[in-house]
């Protein structure tokens, strides 16, 4: 007596692995959820970094005269063609604060940009016009409002070495503030800034006329 026994097809094992991923992604949910589980299979942080090593060291010559604090929302959508967004997409809400700073570099002062009177009661001073430093971006106070993420990109994470990456809205976040700070008056209050704080300086080193102005 024979028995025949018949091969599953092959989509048939392909929606049998689908079915066993939901599955175990459905089991996962529903572990977390319970509060009686949570501690057991709870994880913990352990910070095993090692020291810092100093790189290089430079000498810095400008004057931070300014300094903007700044808040963009970032709206980020990526869609797949032919997919919809159930399937394959991810949208993120995301809050960036930051600071910039505006300085004016003192190092490049010459000869030529300072002009002192005989008695050393006059002083012009010529400086080149405040520049913007980098937007920084800060941790504490940027966060990520919503995540809508479809089934595959969930799938995806669950085997990616960096799941949740907000690598692409953080970048997003700090070219806003820095378009926003261009388009701000921080300049020109580090320039005010700077005057005020040349002028306090020379004069209690006895000049009673002080000019500063702004160039190329």
């Amino acid at each position: 007596m024979t028995t025949s026994i018949k091969r599953m097809p092959g989509w048939a094992k392909v929606v049998s692995a689908f079915v066993l991923v939901l599955v175990v992604l459905f089991a996962g949910l529903r572990l977390a959820l319970l509060p009686g589980l949570r501690d057991v299979f709870g994880t913990e942080t352990h910070d095993r970094s090692g020291p810092a090593l100093l790189k290089s060291i430079q000498d810095i010559s400008r004057y931070d005269a300014a300094s903007g604090n700044f808040q963009v929302v970032v709206d980020l959508e990526k869609d797949a063609k032919y997919l919809p967004d159930a399937i394959r997409g991810t949208r993120t809400l995301y809050v960036g604060a930051g600071t910039v700073d505006a300085y004016v570099d003192l190092g490049t002062l010459g000869e030529k940009d300072v002009t002192i009177n005989g008695d050393r009661t006059s002083a012009t001073l010529r400086l080149p016009h405040a520049a913007l430093g980098k937007p920084a971006l800060d941790p504490d106070h940027s966060y990520a409002v919503s995540k809508q993420r479809g089934l595959l990109d969930r799938i995806g994470d669950i085997f990616s070495g960096n799941p949740n990456n907000e690598q692409a809205v953080q970048k997003l976040a700090v070219k806003h503030i820095g378009d926003a700070a261009k388009d701000s008056r921080l300049t020109s209050r580090a320039e005010t800034n700077t005057t005020s704080m040349l002028e306090g300086l020379l004069r209690s080193l006895g000049f009673t006329d002080v000019t500063v102005t702004y160039g190329a």
